[in-house]
Order: structure tokens, then sequence, then C-alpha cells
């Protein structure tokens, strides 16, 4: 009778720890993801480049689109999506350490990069003394444009410009002493129409239906300021953010990349590997 209690406690014990290897190994093979993206190029991207290549790995993908760029974060918090693709590191670095998150980039995507437009000038030699230019009026993106004009030469930075705080003080040199008009981001597209210049980031531009080529220049973008595909630290290491990374790596992304999102500049990476 002993023996018999010995073998089945062996049986029930080795069965329980099967069980539990088992639960291990689905947790690791999840097949089922959610990725957010704010609505319109990025959800885009994600929905025709990066979800058709999961799915041939064997994953099922839905995508939530969002229209504001707190919810994407938070909601990966949570647990209700798996990644999300909207940020850039500067962004995914404030708002993760103002909201006590551990989040984590996989890789840097193409983005569609800030750009100069007007309705009145055809160059930038054109720009009169005393342009009005609407810029965006948050730190971030102003900063994004003033490197813009910086680069071109219409303006000097002080040398203790910082991006997370950026502002039309920083500007100590304004060759053309244009007239800054800080405005929402999101209405910049409208603004072409308004003002001599505006500033208007890749994404409102396209929303509005407007040609990112027709900007009279558009950023040289840092990494830095591209957006990347973001998870939470804890699943850094998982089969399924590999994957994801493999997505955006493969011939087929950058295919679609070329063929439905031009002007998009392309990260480093993406450079470098097309140079071989």
């Amino acid at each position: 009778m002993k023996r018999i209690g010995l073998t089945f406690i062996v049986i029930v014990t080795l069965g329980f720890l099967s069980a539990c290897g088992n639960g291990e190994t689905t947790a690791e093979e999840k097949k089922e993801l959610t990725i957010g993206a704010t609505s319109g190029p990025y959800s885009d991207m994600v929905t025709k480049g990066i979800k058709p290549v999961l799915e041939k790995k064997g994953y099922t993908v839905e995508v939530v689109e969002f229209s504001d760029y707190i919810q994407p974060n938070l909601a990966l918090a949570s647990g209700d999506l798996d990644a999300n693709l909207f940020q850039h590191k500067v962004y995914m670095e404030s708002f993760a350490e103002e909201h006590d998150l551990e989040l984590s980039e996989v890789i840097v995507v193409p983005t569609a990069p800030m750009g100069i437009y007007s309705n009145r000038f055809d160059s930038l030699d054109a720009i009169e003394e005393g342009s009005q230019i609407a810029v965006p009026n948050d730190p971030t993106n102003l900063a994004r444009a003033l490197l813009i004009l910086e680069s071109e030469g219409l303006i000097t930075l002080a040398s203790s410009f910082d991006p997370l705080t950026a502002s039309e003080r920083d500007v100590e040199e304004n060759v053309k002493n244009l007239e800054f008009k800080p405005i929402e981001a999101g209405q910049l597209p409208r603004a072409v129409e308004g003002t001599d210049l505006a500033a208007v980031p890749g994404n409102y531009a396209l929303a509005a239906k407007m040609n990112l080529l027709d900007a009279l220049v558009l950023e040289t973008m840092p990494d830095k300021y591209r957006n990347r595909v973001v998870v939470n630290t804890r699943d850094l290491d998982k089969p399924f953010v590999q994957d994801i990374k493999e997505a955006v790596e493969s011939e087929e992304f950058e295919a679609v990349i070329d063929e439905e999102f031009k002007g998009f500049g392309k990260p480093e990476w993406m450079l470098e590997r097309n140079k071989e």
C-alpha cells in the first residue's frame, strides 16, 4: 500500500509539473497580439506593413486606433495592448517617467518628417523679412521646428537649448526676424492658408491630405525623433517581441514603405542596411 501511495504521489507531482511547464510554454508562445497606433499613417503602417508579416508567422493581430497620445501608453501599461506605434524616444522616456511606467523600444520605424510649408513662398530663399511662421505650441514639436530653421540658417539657438522645454526664448539670432505664431499642432495644416509659413508635423500633414514632398524643406530627423514600436519592459525578451522586430526588418515591410509611405524618412539601421 505504501508503494502504491508513493507511486500515486509521484504521478500526480509529475502531472502538476508538466501542466505548469505547458502553461509557461503557452505564455511564451503568445500568438494573439493587440497593437495600438494613432489613427492615420501609423495605424496604416501596422495594418499594411507589420500585420501581414506577423500573420505569416502564425499570429492573429488586432490593430487598435487611438486619437490621442495619452491612451496608447496607458493601454500598453495596463495590458490591453501588447505593443504600440506612435511615439518617438523623447516622448516615450518623458511619459514613462511622468507616469512611473516601464516602457522599452523594440525598433525604430520610418517616420513622416516635419516640414516647412508655404502657399506664399516657393523656396526658403524667397522668405521675406518679418514673415510670420506658425509653429507647434508644445515644446517637443516646437524643438523640431526650431532645429529645422537652424539647420537652414534662418535662426541660431542658444547653447542651453533643451528639446523638452523649448520655447521662442531659445532663439538667439533671427536672421529674417521671423514672427513666431505658436498654435496647437493639429491645427497647423490649416495655418498654411493663413500664415506665410507653417511648420507641420508629418502625421498631421498626412491626415490633412498634404503631400510631404510639397514642403519647402523636410527635417533631417535624428532617430530619437522617429517613431518606434514600444512594449512593456517586462515583455522585452518574449518571442512575440522578437517577431515584431523581425517583421519591421523584413523586405516585405520596406517594400510597403517604399510604395505607400513616400516621403517618410527611414531610420539609420534601414539606411545602413541598404548601403550593403
